[in-house]
């Protein structure tokens, strides 16, 4: 863990109310695909929690979608603004499990993460499917760049104006070795009660600290609590247990 002064290379809208931001600055500490950063923002108590979408030993890019004071004020920074985050948080995910042709299963802003995922494991010569779920057409995003790292790629939408009609989860293909999934979590208790496979769950909480001091993002497992931001935010199936 690390915090880190970045300065902001990219800055641009993606899709609806959707940004990706690059930053050039020393990401070292970020090794896993799933770890997130955390950003310090001026006139903010708490810092804000943001899933890493890739990066390199000098550079980190993440999206975001603005929905409320801090990510509304991410959109509003430009290009050679400097701002300050944590890095390096998180367990991230555990590539070993895959087998041969994996499912990345992402919904809204859980898809970010994926993509680093994603370009790991086909680096490893795994033959990777992604399902991305969404509400209307003008929210998709990365389908096209997951598509170039060389995915077949499955969309869902709501209202059906692109790929098929429904929720993510009717757009899960019939055979693959393993899973790994990130969203909201009404989607992966849909995904959990879907899947035919084990897999890991990447969980978007509301935390304080980032590393796991206030305990404020705690979640019940078989094991006991866990800390979604030290341990987490990937949690395996099994150990899994919905709060009713």
């Amino acid at each position: 863990m690390k915090d880190v002064i970045f300065e902001i290379k990219e800055n641009l809208p993606i899709a609806k109310s959707v940004y990706r931001m690059t930053l050039s600055g020393d990401a070292s500490e970020i090794a896993a695909p799933g770890q997130f950063v955390n950003f310090k923002l001026d006139g903010l108590y708490l810092r804000r929690p943001i899933s890493v979408y890739d990066a390199e030993e000098d550079s980190v890019s993440v999206i975001y979608k603005v929905v409320g004071k801090g990510t509304d004020l991410m959109s509003r920074m430009t290009v050679g603004e400097k701002i300050t985050a944590l890095t390096g948080l998180g367990n991230g995910y555990d590539l070993s499990k895959s087998g041969g042709s994996p499912l990345l299963i992402g919904g809204g802003v859980g898809v970010p993460p994926l993509y680093m995922l994603a370009k790991r494991l086909i680096a490893e010569g795994k033959k990777v499917t992604a399902a991305l779920g969404f509400n209307t057409a003008d929210e998709v995003f990365c389908e096209r760049e997951l598509e170039k790292l060389g995915c077949r790629v499955n969309v869902a939408t709501v209202d059906g104006s692109a790929g098929v009609r429904g929720f993510v989860t009717d757009a899960l293909p019939d055979d693959y070795s393993y899973f790994y999934t990130c969203g909201p979590e009404p989607m992966l208790k849909a995904v959990y009660r879907a899947a035919k496979t084990s897999g890991q769950f990447s969980f978007e909480e509301r935390m304080g600290c980032g590393f796991g001091a206030c305990m404020c993002c705690s979640c019940r497992t078989v094991t006991g609590y866990k800390r979604i931001c030290r341990d987490g935010p990937v949690l395996e199936k099994e150990e899994i247990l919905w709060e009713d």
